[in-house]
């Protein structure tokens, strides 16, 4: 969802009409292509900045309307700042930042790809599209009442101007592929619950079908057979039935082992019978994110035919009080065989991640595992809401994570994991229990789910501070920025593909 925009690539020339944007480094110079395309207009550009105390900073903007020696309406400068060493998550800013000058009522524009050290790239070009999709994204389609303003908004058609238009073209297709993964994890998250809960979650899955994605789901009967009592544990005292979905993308060799990425897929948690406070409970419409990530993660890597073997699995639950839901004092029995005493039921991604990681992990034999999940506040105390937590076996993998956070703007941390911590899980009553007390919560949570993936690579990020609530940013104004698809998108693109 989100603003109407059209997108298209064209070499570099002076627009007939609508809006102009160009770019402009911290100390107000302009690339010789956008100084050719404004002609006279460049001239005005020092007593305007003047005028109104504009430094060229990064994300400023600079309005010029009816342009001299310009058709169109209005000419805006952006500010890009110090310009060396651009990356390409600040070419996806320039994107949004410019996405955010768009006229609102519709019409053309045209967004000018040069710095002052030259035109952008092909591929910086396509980043710059590819920011502005993303901050063009809204989520409004329960509003049946609008603003005057927002009645007269309409299609912008907007055209960045490149040195390689065909280039740029077509390393847009596969960015435009993941900006529709983020796009369609967002709208899931976005979704309340009394539209989105399992069986709907589970449903709108089969849309990755036409995509060549191989999409298998399991009902409450499939997985008693398969003894996951973790999962229905949770579930049981929703009148929605619980369901685990496993996506596969089969664009590698034949046989070779997959990549694995698990998603934990509460659709509403109210805590259950160790029910949380009603101040904010509406949030936990979001419990489901990180199967929001691995849906439209799967879309990414299937829309631009990623060369990889990838198996997606998210556990669908809703964790509500009933007279049959699972207690405080309960022990379940996972799909390990592991038994698990129940302290808290508010304690419940874990037990959902419990069963799925271990039916991947049999299933599957992946090449290694990456599970998502908004799983505890306790990592939100630690490192607020611009890292994820990331806890692995594996330093390779962490260190991959971490390099791919860092190229995508989507940062992780890495937490600790050690025998000490584990020891705060143990249960004098099962082999378990699910929470471990206050301190370290966090960890202690990654700690169970060590538990259930052998020796295989592993990693588990906590979302809880980046998916919900998401800082606001040139690239998301929505609550939920679909934090992970271009993470892992990158990860793979990056180490895996081919091999």
């Amino acid at each position: 969802m989100g603003k109407d925009l059209k997108l298209g690539f064209a070499p570099f020339r002076s627009p007939s009409a609508g809006v102009l944007i160009v770019f402009c480094d911290d100390s107000l110079k302009i690339g010789a292509a956008t100084k050719k395309i404004l002609g006279k207009a460049a001239d005005s550009l020092s007593k305007a900045a003047v005028a109104e105390h504009f430094t060229g900073k990064s994300g400023a903007a600079l309005d010029i309307l009816l342009p001299p020696d310009l058709k169109v309406s209005r000419l805006t400068v952006i500010g890009a700042g110090k310009v060396d060493g651009f990356k390409s998550k600040d070419f996806l800013k320039l994107g949004g930042a410019a996405a955010g000058k768009l006229p609102g009522a519709g019409g053309d524009a045209m967004v000018v790809a040069d710095l002052p050290g030259g035109p952008m790239s092909a591929a910086a070009a396509a980043d710059l599209a590819a920011g502005a999709k993303l901050r063009a994204y809204t989520f409004d389609r329960y509003k049946t009442k609008r603003k005057e303003d927002e009645e007269k908004q309409g299609a912008v058609d907007l055209t960045i101007a490149v040195a390689d238009p065909p280039a740029a073209t077509r390393l847009w297709r596969s960015r435009e592929g993941v900006v529709g993964g983020v796009t369609l994890a967002r709208d899931l998250i976005n979704e309340p619950a009394n539209v989105l809960y399992p069986q709907e979650f589970a449903r709108r899955t089969g849309a990755l079908r036409k995509l060549g994605v191989v999409v298998d789901v399991l009902d409450v009967g499939a997985m008693k057979r398969l003894g996951m009592g973790a999962l229905l544990g949770v579930g049981q005292g929703s009148v929605h039935e619980s369901r685990t979905v496993v996506m596969r993308w089969n664009g590698g060799k034949r046989g070779a082992p997959p990549v694995a990425f698990i998603g934990k897929g509460v659709c509403f948690d109210t805590g259950g019978v160790s029910i949380k406070q009603a101040s904010g409970m509406e949030d936990m419409k979001g419990d489901m994110a990180g199967a929001a990530c691995v849906v439209g993660l799967m879309h990414a890597l299937a829309t631009r035919k990623a060369k990889v073997n990838a198996v997606g699995a998210i556990g669908l639950v809703e964790n509500m009080p009933d007279g049959k839901s699972y207690r405080p004092g309960d022990i379940l029995k996972t799909m390990s065989g592991q038994t698990i005493e129940i302290i808290n039921t508010d304690a419940e991604g874990r037990l959902v991640l419990a069963d799925v990681l271990h039916y991947v992990n049999t299933k599957y034999k992946p090449k290694f595992m990456i599970d998502l999940a908004t799983l505890t506040g306790a990592i939100m105390v630690a490192l607020g809401q611009e890292h994820a937590g990331l806890f692995t076996n594996n330093d390779e993998l962490g260190s991959r994570l971490l390099a791919a956070g860092e190229a995508t703007g989507e940062r992780v941390w890495r937490m600790p994991l050690a025998p000490e911590y584990d020891k705060l899980i143990d249960s004098k009553v099962a082999d378990m229990k699910n929470t471990g007390g206050r301190h370290g919560g966090a960890i202690t949570a990654a700690q169970l789910l060590a538990r259930f993936v052998g020796k295989t690579p592993w990693a588990h990020l906590d979302i809880a501070g980046t998916a919900l609530g998401s800082p606001q940013s040139e690239i998301n104004k929505s609550w939920s920025s679909g934090w992970g698809v271009r993470l892992l998108d990158h990860l793979v693109s990056e180490h895996y593909e081919g091999s």
